[in-house]
């Protein structure tokens, strides 16, 4: 007999967010804040009128707000402010380990020096500690910049590796395939970084895409990806090598009514390693506990299917297995005094 969820559980259970970007958390408020500090005209004056803009179709339409909002962001206090407003959210949605993408060619490309981005926002990580939260960084290409803009950014990234554990690739996926970013991709790895990329779902070509990174590049994860349920094939070599799946249920409601439920299930069902996130969540309406309430109330899910799901975002984290074990048991544990 299947158990219901509630909020409250879900809200309360520890988790693992592998799938949140930095720019996509910044909230009307502090956007509207930040714009007033640093004397950027955003064409808003007030929260409302910041919210009103945060409207979208599709991916296109959604880059076109996502990318000019974060010209409010200028100094190292701004990203700072804007990491630890996430981790504050986060620290109520008893997220414990956090893995955070940062775009820097957004905004190196306005000009703002790559150290300014990373150490206000390693800052923030090390600050993370006093929520009850372990911070890390994942650095991610704009796939709709060159290889050449990648290398360049892959090279000054390396001064900085002390704060840092991985590469990640995102934006516009239309005729940016992750072979695009092979030798950038190997170049990481060289230097004992992490590597994961998103393959969006409902995209051109997104098995073709899915087996790049899975069979070639050997990435150790795939951001969305609920595509791969296309080819049994591709599923099976995903469930064995245990890369985990990062799924994203709200924001996949804008391209999917249906948030892609189906597939993030017969994932789960078939041994993969899909957990669940929440990608930009200022724009797409909810935090991970959100997002995470949302599947199980629309599709059903019971206890131990949710509870599955967190155990699957600290496996497919990037700590030690100690770690890895010590939050594992932490779930027992709130499960255990919650039955």
């Amino acid at each position: 007999m299947s158990v219901k969820v509630s909020k409250e559980f879900v809200q309360g259970l520890p988790k693992a967010e592998l799938h949140v970007h930095i720019e996509g958390t910044l909230e009307p408020e502090l956007k509207l804040k930040l714009a007033q500090r640093n004397h950027v005209d955003i064409g808003q004056s007030t929260i409302q009128e910041v919210k009103n803009s945060y409207k979208f179709t599709d991916l296109t339409s959604f880059l076109a707000v996502y990318y000019p909002a974060m010209n409010v962001l200028e100094t190292e206090q701004d990203f700072y402010d804007l990491a630890m407003d996430y981790l504050h959210r986060a620290a109520k949605n008893n997220v414990r380990h956090v893995e955070i993408f940062f775009d820097p060619q957004a905004h190196t490309s306005r000009n703002i020096p790559f150290e300014t981005v990373i150490n206000g926002l390693y800052k923030a990580t090390v600050d993370a500690r006093a929520l009850n939260i372990d911070a890390r960084l994942i650095m991610c290409f704009l796939r709709d910049y060159s290889r050449e803009s990648a290398r360049k950014t892959l090279e000054e990234s390396l001064k900085y590796q002390d704060k840092f554990i991985g590469i990640g690739l995102d934006s516009d996926e239309h005729n940016n395939p992750p072979m695009k970013f092979f030798n950038q991709f190997t170049d990481a790895t060289t230097h004992n970084l992490h590597i994961t990329a998103h393959a969006d779902i409902d995209q051109k070509n997104s098995i073709e895409h899915i087996r790049e990174l899975l069979e070639v590049i050997g990435t150790e994860r795939i951001d969305h990806g609920t595509n791969i349920v296309e080819d049994p094939d591709l599923v099976e070599y995903a469930a064995k090598n245990e890369i985990g799946f990062t799924a994203c249920p709200l924001s996949n409601s804008f391209v999917s009514p249906e948030m892609k439920g189906k597939e993030i299930l017969e994932l789960l069902n078939k041994g993969v390693k899909v957990s669940i996130h929440s990608d930009d969540p200022a724009y797409f309406g909810g935090y991970i506990s959100d997002n995470y309430y949302a599947l199980a109330k629309n599709f059903d899910l019971n206890k131990d299917q949710i509870v599955q799901l967190a155990k699957n975002s600290f496996e497919t984290s990037w700590i030690s297995n100690e770690q890895k074990a010590l939050y594992l048991k932490q779930i027992d544990d709130y499960v255990r005094v919650n039955e």
